[in-house]
């Protein structure tokens, strides 16, 4: 499968190493050091080209860039309609977490902003450490990663990437019930903890009720 990944830190980085290893062609972009992104592109064996080039290249594009340059980068990036997307983003902003208005969460703010999209949200609940360090476990160690959507087809393969990336996959629900795995951590939410496949499953059962 093609992947472009918009934003060549630290998760999307290591999301686009485990989709090579898992034999994904990927295209790496977003740096402030275009030869920083050669040589991080080349390491991992990616291609390296502009976020545009990479939105154009993927059937799958992973976002993930810092929460304020989230319009500017879409601008950028043009329609993304028809693609399945993958939003790592968090809603940090300077005076840290950000308020969502209208009582909505951030994956459906953010599911607005890219009208057409196959919009799902993963990679946002662990840091870029931990998911560099867990990825790949085996049997009952191995991790959960959370994921929410409205489009059915779309979290279906963004599943299936999960696992190729050695984690498990458990899908929260819809953009409306991102809250969960949504900042800042706190009782109750997934986001920030580190559950496995049966805890993680009872956990979201217990939440609901």
């Amino acid at each position: 499968m093609r992947i472009g990944v918009i934003g060549a830190g630290r998760i999307g980085a290591n999301a686009a190493r485990l989709w090579r290893h898992a034999g994904h062609d990927v295209m790496l972009s977003f740096s402030r050091d275009p030869a920083a992104l050669e040589a991080r592109a080349a390491e991992i064996g990616a291609r390296a080209g502009t976020p545009a080039e990479a939105a154009a290249f993927g059937e799958v594009v992973m976002l993930s860039v810092p929460w304020r340059l989230i319009d500017a980068v879409l601008a950028d990036l043009g329609s993304l309609a028809g693609k399945i997307v993958v939003d790592t983003t968090n809603q940090f902003g300077a005076g840290g977490v950000e308020a969502i208005p209208g009582g909505r969460t951030a994956a459906q703010l953010n599911a607005e902003r890219m009208p057409g999209a196959r919009y799902t949200k993963a990679f946002n609940t662990l840091t870029s450490g931990f998911q560099a360090e867990a990825a790949g476990r085996t049997g009952p160690d191995r991790v959960a990663m959370f994921l929410c959507g409205d489009d059915a087809g779309a979290k279906d393969v963004v599943a299936g990437l999960i696992d190729d990336a050695g984690f498990t996959a458990i899908d929260v629900g819809g953009t409306a019930d991102a809250a969960i795995m949504e900042a800042p951590r706190r009782e109750g939410a997934v986001y920030g903890e580190e559950f496995h496949a049966e805890d993680g499953r009872a956990f979201l059962a217990a939440a609901r009720g």
